[in-house]
């Protein structure tokens, strides 16, 4: 089963690929829902929620914090697709990958699937394997290159790059990503030449500036809309890595755009845009 269109945009970019198999385990084992982990603004929480109404599931989504607005604009996307909401801790959320949390939920949900937080794991690197970045309509591309928060979407690049390199922009501040991305390579196999780097303006997660901003805005008249936490602080770097010679003239580029635009109306209702005030 190949990569397939979604006319949904809360389900664009990477989020379709990574969920696809998941969705399909799911529908195979008759889970009437599915459950997954995100943050008050998270894409992912959105896509689940929407991807889960679109087959007719429930969904339940855990969400870091206690003390969380559920009338942000990103939780009311998820309930607006049925996502049930269950805020917890910070200090209960950084246990959302260990086993014991994990089966107590199974069994408080015996229903429900379980999605990874960010969606990551080997069958969503799958999904993003099949997404074909190494041709172009103007021919072959010299190089394919994404944003990197948790790891899935880069893996599955270099699953499909055939022999094309990848370049990861990294948007977080992890010193254990490289790992990360190396558990979904498996040793045994010969991999494309793959590196990481970190963004080169606010590499922070989440920050960012007016120029950044600008940035973004600056592609709208293209009829290209980038959010500046992942695609547009990753678009910006590569610019910086043209001008500075570091990826050479005459290379052709593969930028693969990984959705997640509903972000912008969570920054505007914090007050984090330029002329945007918190609600």
């Amino acid at each position: 089963m190949r990569y397939t269109s979604c006319n949904n945009p809360d389900i664009s970019g990477n989020k379709l690929l990574k969920l696809k198999y998941q969705l399909k385990q799911a529908l195979q084992q008759k889970y009437p829902g599915l459950l997954t982990f995100g943050g008050a603004f998270s894409n992912h929480l959105v896509a689940t929620a929407a991807a889960a109404a679109e087959h007719n599931l429930k969904s339940i989504g855990i969400v870091r914090g206690e003390e969380v607005d559920i009338n942000n604009p990103t939780l009311t996307l998820c309930r607006s697709y049925g996502m049930q909401l269950i805020p917890v801790s910070r200090e209960l959320y950084r246990s959302r990958h260990d086993q014991p949390w994990l089966e107590q939920l199974a069994r408080q949900f015996p229903d429900y699937f379980q999605i990874p937080e960010g969606g990551t794991c080997k069958a969503a690197v799958q999904g993003v394997s099949e997404l074909d970045m190494c041709n172009t309509p103007a021919g072959p591309a010299s190089l394919l290159i994404c944003a990197v928060g948790s790891g899935g979407t880069i893996a599955g690049l270099i699953h499909g790059a055939q022999n094309t390199p990848v370049l990861g922009i990294a948007v977080v501040k992890d010193p254990g990503l490289p790992d990360k991305i190396k558990q979904f390579l498996p040793a045994d196999h010969s991999w494309p030449e793959w590196q990481l780097v970190q963004a080169l303006h606010q590499p922070r997660y989440g920050h960012f500036d007016h120029q950044l901003w600008q940035f973004c805005l600056a592609f709208t008249d293209q009829a290209v809309q980038l959010e500046p936490i992942y695609t547009g602080k990753a678009l910006y770097t590569v610019f910086e890595l043209i001008k500075s010679g570091v990826i050479p003239a005459g290379s052709r580029l593969s930028f693969f755009h990984t959705g997640g635009l509903q972000a912008i109306k969570g920054l505007a209702y914090r007050g984090l845009l330029p002329g945007s005030e918190p609600a």
